[in-house]
């Protein structure tokens, strides 16, 4: 796995072994930041369920201002780490190994740019897009990845779905204020 492009391009990125996390493959990868590609200068991001950190890190690489990355493991947020130094982008980021329901309801700070790839069909995905929606810019997207048969709501909060994008087995959704949707 490694860093498409940007200031971090063709750094390779590790992941934890086994199958407690599932790295978003880079087709999807490459599709998501296509979605957003001029929404990312200069933005807050938040990478929820980071896993590996290689969204947050991608964001970062393509020019975002910082990157929060939330992950429950303890081993995950050490992987985050260091693929944050093997980047150089520590300085720009901050990891925190927690519950990212209760790392939501404990923040006031606002992100332009949310990411959640969450452990699939556990609800956390749906649980995580109601916490979310209070710390997000009006201005910002929420992209979420899940399987195609996953049920996701139409709405959170003044979010509301905006597209379904579909790769294989796994998507993409993107979420955005409804009044910033009726703008584009």
């Amino acid at each position: 796995m490694r860093v498409i492009t940007g200031t971090a391009r063709g750094r390779r990125l590790i992941t934890l072994e086994g199958t407690d996390t599932r790295p978003t493959t880079d087709r999807v990868k490459e599709a998501l930041f296509s979605i957003i590609q001029f929404e990312i200068e200069g933005r807050r991001v938040l990478d929820l369920f980071a896993g590996s950190g290689q969204l947050g890190i991608e964001a970062l690489s393509r020019g975002a201002k910082s990157a929060v990355f939330v992950d429950s493991s303890k081993k995950s947020a050490e992987v985050v780490r260091k693929n944050l130094a093997t980047t150089g982008f520590s300085e720009s980021a901050a990891v925190v190994c927690g519950d990212s329901i209760a790392f939501l309801k404990s923040r006031s700070e606002k992100f332009d740019i949310a990411f959640l790839d969450p452990p699939y069909s556990t609800g956390l995905l749906q649980k995580a897009l109601a916490a979310l929606t209070p710390v997000m810019n009006k201005s910002g997207v929420i992209i979420c990845e899940a399987p195609n048969s996953e049920e996701l709501p139409v709405s959170a909060g003044e979010f509301v779905l905006q597209k379904r994008y579909r790769y294989g087995k796994v998507g993409l959704a993107v979420y955005r204020a409804a009044e910033s949707e009726e703008g584009l």
